[in-house]
């Protein structure tokens, strides 16, 4: 893989500037491991060009199947995607070589004249196009004995904050990793808590796959691997599949690394799954020894889940899709 005669390493994105920027990052990473130059692809997937609403287009696998297409036709070498857009099934074909140390997970609000969620105005008109946002930020305003309104959108980022930025909405939610990928953290009125907000599962994290036939390059991109991060999002991702629940469906997860005197000592794995009015929502949480391989992180995974649907979660979840 030091072969620096050898043609540049093709590494195939989508083409917003959050893709880009996050491509870029892994590039240069590459760059580094094998002394040869990446070039990235630029690839337009269905979830890009549709404007229909995740849940409509079927949500999972819509913003990756064109990049795994393009894998499996040998026409780019490798592909990152934002791991919580992956379908939680992995074919066989490929190879999920690194899963790279994870962004901040959470949620953050972006509103107007710097309001937290707490100082919004009563009526305020919040957008986000995630159910599993809506159903826990309706929970939080009816905590609160607050009205509110969660009002479906799409775009990018530019899109979404341009909601606030033009008056047509009060605030809106986005992902922290994202804003921080591009350089815009600085305009967050408040990161959101996973105790009132639990991210979507895989949530700030990437994921670089290849083809299964590919084993020296499978092998370099594992170099990038964070072992603590693959095992978190790996129980997160489990219990979205035990769930039978898709990414666009409402379920939020986040596994923690519980840490005493510097030291790792446990895994609390939180989940919850809700109607989008925050009616109804089942979150509960299990702690346990740091997974020490992906079968013990799925098995937590599916241990949750279990625990989620005797307690009703099934009957929460407006989509199920293996």
């Amino acid at each position: 893989m030091n072969d620096t005669s050898s043609r540049p390493l093709r590494l195939g994105t989508r083409r917003s500037k959050l893709a880009m920027a996050q491509s870029g990052q892994v590039a240069q990473a590459v760059q580094q491991l094998t002394g040869r130059p990446v070039e990235l692809v630029e690839i337009t997937t269905y979830g890009d060009v549709s404007r229909e609403s995740l849940a409509q287009i079927g949500g999972t696998g819509v913003f990756v199947s064109a990049l795994r297409d393009a894998l499996l036709a040998g026409e780019i070498d490798f592909a990152v995607h934002s791991l919580k857009d992956l379908p939680t099934k992995q074919p066989e074909e490929l190879a999920l070589a690194a899963i790279p140390p994870r962004e901040d997970p959470r949620d953050v609000l972006i509103a107007r004249d710097g309001l937290t969620f707490e100082t919004l105005p009563e009526g305020a008109r919040i957008g986000t196009g995630s159910p599993r946002r809506m159903a826990q930020l309706n929970a939080w305003a009816r905590e609160l004995g607050k009205n509110i309104e969660t009002v479906p959108i799409r775009g990018n980022i530019d899109t979404r904050i341009g909601f606030v930025t033009k008056g047509e909405l009060d605030a809106v939610v986005l992902a922290a990793a994202g804003l921080s990928r591009i350089g815009r953290s600085a305009e967050v009125s408040q990161f959101l808590e996973p105790d009132a907000v639990l991210p979507a599962p895989g949530q700030g994290a990437l994921a670089i796959e290849c083809a299964m036939t590919n084993a020296p390059l499978a092998a370099t991109l594992a170099e990038l691997d964070d072992p603590y991060t693959r095992v978190a999002v790996t129980a997160e991702r489990s219990l979205l599949a035990a769930l039978e629940a898709g990414c666009s469906a409402p379920v939020g997860a986040l596994a923690d690394l519980l840490v005493d005197e510097q030291v790792v000592t446990e895994m609390r794995l939180r989940g919850v799954v809700g109607t989008t009015d925050g009616k109804t929502l089942v979150q509960l949480s299990i702690t346990g020894p740091v997974p020490s391989s992906s079968e013990e992180a799925v098995a937590m995974g599916r241990d949750l889940a279990a625990a989620m649907l005797d307690k009703g979660a099934a009957g929460l979840m407006g989509e199920r899709a293996l």
